[in-house]
């Protein structure tokens, strides 16, 4: 269901690039780029993250060593493909004894826990490397070393007061670390890890008598995890998305992405960033949130088409299990949320919700959708698994809150409360005993009680000429991308005359609009707003939209993607 807010249009630029399609040119140059952006691959940050050095000396020694050197991943997208990554560059190395593992979200939880280096230590492994997690794991990474276990720990999340006793810890988020791109995804930290490791063996003559691989083989890889991941599209990310989308639509990606991308419907040769955030990744990670994200990584490291078309098709049926799931508990929740704040006189901080009959590997999802309702931030929580006194939270928040940093508060002024927790600035999770989920309830209250939180802003990049609705405007804006997180992808607002409506699909809204100041006719859907077409709608129908190129039976049409109804305009 599309929503209704209140849009501030960015201020036109006062300067455009004539050697760009004026629309891009406005939009690139709303963002702070004047003319075409170079996201060549000269252009990218070298390795130069704190901890390379003991890094590379513990995975060069044990390449050459022919040591068996185990990655260890996470259950998610980020996390499933840097272990792609690095058994695959590892491997091309010349590592004679790579293997991988990740933990199990209902069984191990988050992390490089003891348990999960109970299991890891049977591998016989003389070295660890974690990919996307670590950071936090302090009884499980000195368990490893007290085995004889050298371990290199390669994260992006943000540390503790307390760091881990590796043998190097490579991670941006350091402090102290003088990486330019603080927002490197867990993905594009082993690749940098990676790439420091291959200079090292150069250095050592390791490729004189071998082939030296190229490490933007791996590109696709790292774009994958680093859009699903939703971290900041800095310049750095945005060079390595762009080469990386680059591959994938010249057919030199992974069998595995490329049957994701089938299975989800999209066409590999004009693959875009979204198409990787809201088909590939949502696959990826339906394995982790269901089952084992063992079934994921799988998928990224077949070789042959077949077979990665076989567990794509799986992993395309786990994401509609998780999608039935979802849309079940989110139902729950919205009547839950609604009696809630009945009960409550005055305005409404943020949500913590619990519910014993809720699935873990989907409560991160529940609390997004909430926190984008509500602007609030949210925690949804649920068992670790049916009848468990280990409960799962996860918490979202909207710009302005902390939500790591909130549950930092919570902890130190609630000693013993939470057993675990960790994240980012938007996202986190956390695990408590079932015994404490009301005295957590209680503190997460109290913690945001008096905070006051500023509307939801939705920027819009003002109206597009009628004229402008064009296949070719929608390519240029394709163009100009990568877009994403922090490098937003271009949305427009407008006012138009309704001149047909319908449902698509069960629960789509298909509209045939009028440029409210005249012009052509434009084709334009509402994904999810079916219940819309026997609703009254304003006339004109002010809206917010995305421009985008609509491919069907050979024919490509320009279509505006609505995203909310507008109830009023602010300028910048």
């Amino acid at each position: 269901m599309i929503r209704k807010v209140r849009v501030t249009r960015r201020r036109d630029p006062e300067k455009l690039s004539g050697d760009l399609h004026p629309l891009a040119a406005r939009v690139l140059a709303m963002r702070g780029q004047i003319g075409a952006p170079d996201y060549g691959l000269g252009r990218m940050l070298g390795p130069s993250l704190s901890g390379l050095g003991q890094a590379t000396e513990i995975l060069a020694a044990a390449v050459q060593a022919g040591d068996r050197i185990l990655v260890v991943g996470d259950f998610d997208a980020d996390g499933a493909t840097g272990t792609a990554l690095a058994v695959r560059a590892l491997t091309a190395m010349g590592a004679r004894d790579v293997c991988w593992k990740v933990p199990d979200r209902f069984l191990h939880g988050y992390g490089l826990g003891p348990a999960l280096v109970d299991e890891c230590l049977k591998l016989e492994p003389r070295v660890i490397v974690t990919v996307d997690q670590g950071i936090s794991s302090i009884a499980g990474v000195a368990k490893a070393r007290q085995a004889g276990v050298r371990v290199v720990v390669t994260d992006h999340h943000l540390p503790g007061n307390e760091l881990p006793e590796a043998d190097a810890i490579v991670n941006p988020a350091l402090p102290g670390d003088r990486f330019p791109s603080k927002s490197l995804a867990g993905v594009g930290v082993v690749f940098y890890t990676l790439a420091a490791l291959r200079g090292r063996l150069r250095e050592l003559g390791w490729f004189d008598s071998r082939r030296e691989p190229r490490m933007d083989t791996w590109l696709d890889l790292v774009a994958l995890g680093t859009v699903a991941d939703l971290v900041a599209l800095d310049e750095n990310n945005r060079i390595l998305v762009h080469q990386g989308l680059k591959r994938i639509a010249g057919g030199h990606c992974v069998p595995g992405i490329q049957a994701l991308l089938e299975v989800a419907g999209r066409n590999p040769r004009n693959v875009t960033a979204a198409d990787l955030g809201f088909f590939v990744g949502p696959r990826l990670n339906a394995a982790g949130r269901l089952e084992d994200m063992s079934v994921g990584i799988e998928c990224l490291l077949c070789d042959r088409a077949d077979p990665a078309r076989a567990i794509a098709r799986r992993l395309d049926e786990l994401n509609r299990n998780r999608q039935g799931i979802q849309a079940e508990m989110q139902a729950q929740a919205e009547v839950r949320v609604e009696a809630t704040m009945e009960k409550i006189d005055g305005p409404v901080s943020g949500l913590c919700i619990f519910d014993d009959q809720w699935h873990a590997g989907v409560v991160g999802l529940v609390a997004s959708r909430l926190k984008d309702r509500l602007q609030r931030p949210i925690i949804a929580m649920a068992p670790a698994e049916e009848g468990s006194r280990e409960i799962k939270g996860s918490g979202r928040s909207p710009v302005g809150v902390h939500m790591r940093d909130l549950l930092v508060d919570i902890d130190t002024c609630n000693p013993g409360l939470i057993d675990r927790f960790g994240g980012h600035a938007r996202a986190a999770g956390l695990s408590l005993d079932r015994a404490r989920v009301e005295a957590f309830q209680a503190a997460f209250d109290a913690a945001l009680e008096g905070r006051e939180f500023a509307p939801e802003r939705i920027e819009s990049d003002g109206e597009v000429p009628p004229e402008l609705f064009s296949v070719e405007s929608a390519l240029a804006l394709v163009e100009a991308g990568p877009w994403g997180q922090g490098w937003p992808e271009p949305l427009f607002d407008g006012r138009f005359r309704i001149l047909h409506r319908s449902v698509v699909g069960s629960h789509h809204l298909k509209l045939r609009l009028e440029p409210d100041s005249g012009g052509p006719e434009v084709e334009a859907i509402a994904f999810r707003a079916g219940a819309l077409l026997s609703r009254d709608l304003p006339e004109p129908l002010h809206v917010t939209f995305r421009l985008e190129v609509n491919r069907w039976m050979g024919r490509s049409t320009v279509q505006l993607n609505i995203q909310h109804l507008v109830e009023g305009v602010d300028y910048k």
